[in-house]
């Protein structure tokens, strides 16, 4: 009996194949069950009441004759085939009637259970015409996914039966990292980064290559004046340098265990990974050759370095679907590795989370032969749970210990920072919301003070 039950309640659910009642036929012939049973108590019989019961339900068997077949629905389905991370999209669904009849028609499509929408949606399919219905959809969690049907229930004007179907519809999508920061800098560098408070500054005078020759205007440097051409033109003309081009850039993401911790909004390799899009999208931009490498225990993803900005989609495909791994990091194989592949001096940058890199004691010494060859500049994202413990009222014992506890961890941090900083490698640390904008600010003023 319960399997019964079980598969009855199955029937009312959306399924590739069936015919069940709607709710205003189910209502309606349970009320009118209910009015024709009490006309056993003025003599009616109850053979009569069943075939007056009969008939009710004969009759609302010709409602099937007045939906379309179901091979007369056809649909088709429009869907952006990369998707960023947490931004709204809409979704686009054409549905056409190849019958002479007009119908009510629900939709749910087959998305992941990791995306965010509402169904099912509705929306009326007159005869021989084609409706488009829409719906929003925001997908939270980076990968590749595949659709591959949408189930559908569709009655007559009447409303008592209701047919339903699944329809193969397959399109492939990819879920990318939310590249807003990387667009705002390709718009406009200049106000990307003075919107966030900073301004990008101005390079060593005598450092970079010649540009060309231009009028001078107040606050131009005097001694790059261009005298020959003064002469030549009778007005004031000085030479303009830009930074060097060519130069490499190598970026490092670490997808180990603490890169997994929750942000306010998202996680740490979610942050690095916009960050790292961010820093190649600028650095190509400049000129200059850019490769990733994504590493935990090991090494997974690894891009060459190449300029161009053919290289960035290169980029975002290979590390578009990248995971936290649940071991811990190992920076010393994928020093190793960098070492291997990267021979050319260049700027290397390693988004990872600070407290799992200092606590590297033995990895200082590897990497000092790494400074020896390259530049290394360490980008993290500042732990504010923990500056907000130390800065909390010792109201009661136990945030007395806490407060203490991560002023203890703050200073043993300091103290690490320091160490490493007078070894020459660059930490940077920032808050989530501004971890790209800090990672593109030291990254130009490395290269227009001709450090690398």
């Amino acid at each position: 009996m319960t399997k019964l039950l079980k598969s009855l309640s199955a029937r009312f659910l959306f399924l590739d194949r069936g015919i069940v009642p709607t709710k205003r036929l189910l209502i309606g012939y349970i009320s009118i069950s209910i009015c024709i049973t009490l006309f056993t108590f003025i003599g009616f019989s109850w053979l009569q009441i069943f075939m007056i019961n009969g008939l009710i339900l004969l009759a609302s068997l010709l409602d099937l004759r007045s939906i379309p077949k179901r091979s007369d629905i056809q649909v088709t389905r429009s869907i952006p085939a990369n998707l960023e991370r947490g931004l709204n999209y809409i979704v686009n669904l054409q549905v056409q009637n190849n019958s002479n009849l007009s119908c009510h028609i629900q939709l749910i499509d087959g998305m992941p259970q990791s995306f965010i929408s509402n169904f099912p949606i509705e929306g009326v399919v007159p005869g021989r015409g084609t409706v488009e219905l829409t719906y929003p959809i925001i997908a939270p969690v980076r990968g590749k996914y595949l659709l591959e049907k949408m189930f559908i229930r569709y009655q007559s004007s009447l409303g008592l039966w209701q047919k339903q179907m699944a329809v193969q519809v397959s399109d492939a999508i990819r879920v990318i990292p939310d590249l807003s920061e990387t667009k705002r800098y390709l718009e406009d560098a200049q106000h990307f980064l003075m919107h966030e408070g900073m301004k990008i500054r101005k390079q060593k005078s005598g450092v970079g290559e010649f540009a060309q020759i231009r009028n001078y205007v107040v606050g131009d440097d005097p001694r790059k004046i261009n005298w020959r051409q003064t002469a030549k033109l009778q007005t004031v003309m000085t030479n303009q340098y830009e930074p060097e081009h060519g130069k490499h850039v190598m970026i490092l993401i670490d997808c180990g265990r603490t890169m997994g911790a929750e942000l306010r909004h998202t996680n740490r390799l979610e942050k690095a990974i916009e960050a790292s899009l961010t820093v190649a999208a600028a650095a190509l931009g400049n000129g200059d050759y850019v490769g990733i490498i994504a590493f935990s225990k090991e090494v997974t993803v690894f891009v060459p370095p190449d300029k161009g900005m053919a290289q960035l989609q290169k980029i975002l495909d290979a590390v578009y679907d990248i995971k936290v791994d649940a071991a811990e990091s190992n920076y010393l194989q994928a020093m190793n590795y960098l070492q291997t592949v990267q021979k050319k001096r260049g700027l290397i940058l390693l988004f990872s989370d600070i407290q799992a890199f200092l606590q590297e004691e033995q990895t200082l010494f590897y990497f000092e032969g790494i400074k020896r060859r390259h530049m290394f500049m360490l980008v993290t994202i500042k732990d504010e749970l923990l500056v907000n413990r130390a800065r909390q009222d010792p109201t009661s014992l136990n945030r007395a210990m806490v407060k203490g506890i991560a002023q203890e961890q703050i200073m043993h941090r300091k103290r690490q920072k320091t160490k490493w900083e007078k070894q020459g490698f660059i930490l940077v640390e920032a808050k989530e919301d501004r971890l790209a904008t800090a990672a593109v600010s030291h990254y130009i003023h490395i290269m227009n003070q001709g450090l690398l």
